[in-house]
């Protein structure tokens, strides 16, 4: 099996994160911040060390407003649900993912808020000089993807936070942290969203924000958190505000083996090797007749996804085959249509092909190969 759909989740996994995940479940298993026994007291220590160590990872002043969430998509409702009120203005672009879409779509319709949405270039390249007259006095937040899942394009955060002025910035980062270095105090984010399954070598259901301090937002989840439990009203402590309920102990666990593993080896090591292996992959794949490239693939700073259409053969036919062959890639809109829209490719999608750390070129020419049999063959599954 080949597996080129890291922009999903990555896999496989490094080792520290099996161990780190194998102790929890095997040695500790406590439910941490309820109990006073010593394995509830080691899996306070572990989210702890590892709240500690995701905010560094970030460069966060403060790790307690680090909240740890059930994934990304949680972790912007959290922002966008718990920040907007009646008749809020905010700002986004033609290029964000469901995550962001579907709850602006709600607020649209429940408090009246106004949403313009900048549009971008095929390239993913954001109309700051738009995004800066769409700025009014009421214009509560700015919502920016910062890299593409579709076509990879990372976004300019110096020139956005300098065109948006004291507006808050609201940064969806599932794609980027652990793919790119992220600072949010020298880049003036103010939130911070983004899922730990991806480039930080986590397992499914763990997502991250960070709220700088001065901003509160309203919980939009309620219930048991192990402090002031003598009261019904939920405490405005964080990070307890907003992490109601026994959190995904064995998920933060393993994710402090992922950032283990990157400090280890290095964030631009890792980075670099995935650089690389996206522009091998681009190489491979230009060398396919009929095979369009959508966005800016010979972009040098662009996150390693890329997305592909063969001319004359539907992107679900090509991933039916790729699948016969045992290559795994995504196929589709991406739950991000708003982006298929700009880049063009709107309805049918592409074929979205992302390495990883431990992708190797064979499997990168293999994937060439079958693309190639397609063509030749114009095989439909």
């Amino acid at each position: 099996m080949i597996y080129l759909d890291n922009a999903a989740t990555s896999f496989p996994k490094p080792d520290a994160v099996f161990r780190a995940l194998d102790r929890f479940v095997r040695e500790i298993g406590g439910n941490p911040g309820r109990s006073a026994h010593p394995q509830s007291i080691e899996a306070s220590r572990i989210i702890f060390q590892t709240r500690e160590k995701l905010a560094a990872f970030i460069n966060a002043e403060h790790s307690e407003r680090l909240i740890f969430t059930s994934n990304g998509t949680d972790s912007l409702n959290l922002a966008i649900l718990g920040l907007l009120e009646q008749h809020d203005h905010v700002v986004t672009t033609g290029l964000e993912h469901n995550s962001v879409m579907r709850p602006l779509d709600f607020l649209q319709k429940e408090r009246r808020v106004e949403v313009s949405v900048i549009p971008c270039s095929d390239r993913g390249e954001l109309d700051i000089a738009r995004l800066r007259s769409s700025m009014r006095r009421k214009t509560k937040a700015v919502i920016i993807n910062h890299g593409s899942n579709v076509i990879g394009t990372i976004q300019p955060l110096t020139d956005i936070r300098a065109a948006i002025g004291d507006a808050i910035l609201i940064l969806d980062a599932c794609q980027t942290v652990g793919n790119t270095p992220i600072d949010v105090r020298r880049e003036g984010i103010d939130i911070i969203c983004f899922s730990c399954h991806k480039s930080l070598f986590g397992i499914q259901g763990l997502g991250a924000l960070y709220v700088r301090e001065g901003i509160d937002l309203k919980p939009i989840r309620f219930g048991g958190t192990g402090s002031k439990s003598e009261s019904t009203e939920q405490p405005r402590v964080l990070p307890d505000r907003y992490e109601s309920g026994t959190p995904n102990t064995p998920g933060i666990a393993a994710l402090l083996g992922g950032l283990t593993f990157i400090e280890e080896n290095g964030l631009s090591r890792i980075i670099e090797k995935k650089k690389q292996a996206r522009m091998y992959l681009v190489k491979a794949l230009l060398d396919v007749e009929g095979v369009r490239l959508h966005g800016d693939p010979s972009a040098n700073d662009n996150l390693p996804v890329v997305s592909m259409t063969i001319k004359g053969i539907s992107p679900s036919d090509v991933g039916a085959a790729c699948n016969r062959a045992s290559i795994c890639v995504r196929v589709g809109l991406h739950c991000a249509p708003v982006a298929h829209r700009t880049v063009g490719t709107f309805p049918q999608g592409t074929v979205r092909i992302s390495p990883g750390y431990f992708t190797r070129e064979e499997e990168v020419n293999q994937l060439a190969d079958v693309l190639r049999d397609i063509v030749a063959n114009r095989e439909i599954a």
